[in-house]
């Protein structure tokens, strides 16, 4: 395992700068790729928007590896909008946007939040909108080579999807239904840990299935060290299950965010 692998989500680290000072600041703390959330307020910014956040990449140096496509208003608690009938033109008009991206850039990995259940809408008619949307994004990124990433989720009342298994189920069903282009587990350890998953049991028997992995501890959501989870053990399962893909650092750092990178040295010796 070496540092080129690991990635940093700057929605949650460097949260102390302006979110387009912050891929300069990743690749001074030594790290050649990123990650994000949906970095914008609407599913469609203006164009002017997109083309600042393109630039603070690109003039930073380092490689956007994985992007959520818009998940509703995030700081509010909302987790994505795909299964909501009544929010399917925005998760339709955002696709565009980030598969654009996503081309100038060179990323190739797009989160999909699944969304947590509304009320009013039967449980059935939410997954079959879900499957829909999850279609068409997967159609829309193969054209650039993408994959569509299915992520279970901690600490969301209303998130359906909380285990490998259950995000899988979504994966396999898109594909048979609608015979998509790559879609895929991201493996968030934190999140299946949180929600009691077997983090052997899940990296044993789908390891082919992830699409991305990400890393907090647990409990906590710290960065390693903060919590129980043995990464020197998870990560070198996944090394031999074949997983070579990035892991993204998608935790709360407990100071500064350039300070809290102090168990890599440790863990990569």
């Amino acid at each position: 395992m070496h540092i080129e692998r690991f990635d940093v989500n700057l929605s949650i680290l460097f949260t102390e700068l302006d979110l387009l000072q912050r891929p300069a600041a990743a690749k001074e703390a030594g790290f050649s790729a990123v990650e994000f959330w949906w970095p914008f307020a609407e599913p469609v910014p203006a164009d002017r928007e997109v083309d600042r956040f393109v630039r603070a990449v690109e003039d930073a140096g380092v490689q956007l590896v994985s992007l959520n496509f818009f998940g509703g208003d995030m700081p509010a608690g909302e987790r994505g909008v795909l299964s909501n009938p009544a929010r399917a033109d925005e998760f339709a008009d955002n696709v565009d946007v980030v598969v654009g991206i996503g081309e100038r850039l060179g990323c190739r990995a797009f989160n999909a939040l699944y969304g947590s259940r509304v009320d009013g809408v039967s449980a059935a008619e939410q997954d079959e909108t879900a499957v829909e949307q999850l279609a068409r994004a997967a159609t829309a990124v193969q054209r650039i080579g993408g994959s569509v990433l299915v992520e279970p989720l901690s600490g969301t009342p209303g998130y359906p999807l909380r285990t490998a298994a259950d995000a899988l189920a979504v994966v396999h069903r898109v594909r048979e239904q609608a015979g998509a282009g790559d879609v895929r587990l991201l493996c968030d350890l934190y999140h299946l840990a949180v929600n009691g998953d077997d983090l052997d049991a899940v990296i044993d028997e789908h390891a082919a299935e992830i699409g991305h992995v990400q890393l907090a501890d647990a409990p906590g959501r710290g960065e390693p060290g903060t919590g129980q989870l043995d990464f020197g053990h998870l990560l070198g399962k996944l090394d031999a299950a074949g997983y070579r893909g990035n892991i993204g650092l998608e935790y709360r750092p407990s100071g500064a965010s350039a300070d809290s990178f102090g168990w890599m040295d440790r863990l990569l010796r």
